[in-house]
């Protein structure tokens, strides 16, 4: 059950029109809760055109987490670009952002709640986390050079940050400023 990640520039219109349909009721509904025939119907095309764009519902699943990825990196590149040291400190307020506008938290976290680690999609999810948590290490280093281990400080960041994005809905948007105050201690000199 090997997938390929999808081209994502190749994609058509039409192709693009079904993945959009299906990434919202995937975030919306859940991944397995969402059939092909669905997202077919409210795409309005066939079954047969959506397994010609995507292959199956696997390949589907996999270009709307390399989507999500792909639209929501920019954004924290951006948020890094305008902030000054310690810069670590966007992933916080970019999440605090997310938090405004995703209704049933982290995308990726729900969709490891879905998928069996065997999944063709799951590296996907492993991928976007790794990337994010070795991104705060980055940053650790070229802003606190005297930081003596800066993966165990990118570490706790990145579950400080995770970890108050996923309970946002349970406590509120105030769980997240903490979590941003007390990443500010960590950073402080």
């Amino acid at each position: 059950m090997d997938h390929q990640p999808i081209d994502l520039d190749s994609l058509t219109p039409g192709a693009w029109k079904i993945l959009d349909v299906a990434s919202a009721l995937f975030y919306e509904y859940g991944i397995y809760s969402v059939g092909v025939d669905t997202i077919a119907t409210e795409a309005g095309v066939t079954k047969p055109i959506l397994y010609k764009n995507f292959g199956n519902k696997d390949g589907l699943i996999a270009a709307y987490l390399q989507n999500r990825h792909r639209r929501w990196w920019p954004r924290l590149e951006e948020a890094i670009a305008a902030s000054p040291a310690p810069r670590a400190l966007a992933v916080f307020d970019v999440y605090m952002e997310d938090a405004k506008t995703m209704t049933r938290g982290c995308a990726y976290l729900n969709a490891a709640a879905e998928l069996a680690t065997d999944h063709p999609a799951y590296p996907l999810i492993r991928h976007h986390k790794h990337v994010v948590c070795e991104r705060l290490r980055q940053l650790i280093e070229e802003d606190l050079p005297q930081i003596e281990d800066p993966q165990r400080l990118a570490d706790h960041l990145f579950l400080l940050a995770e970890g108050a994005f996923a309970h946002h809905r349970i406590y509120g948007g105030s769980l997240l400023a903490e979590a941003r105050q007390i990443a500010q201690k960590l950073l402080s000199p």
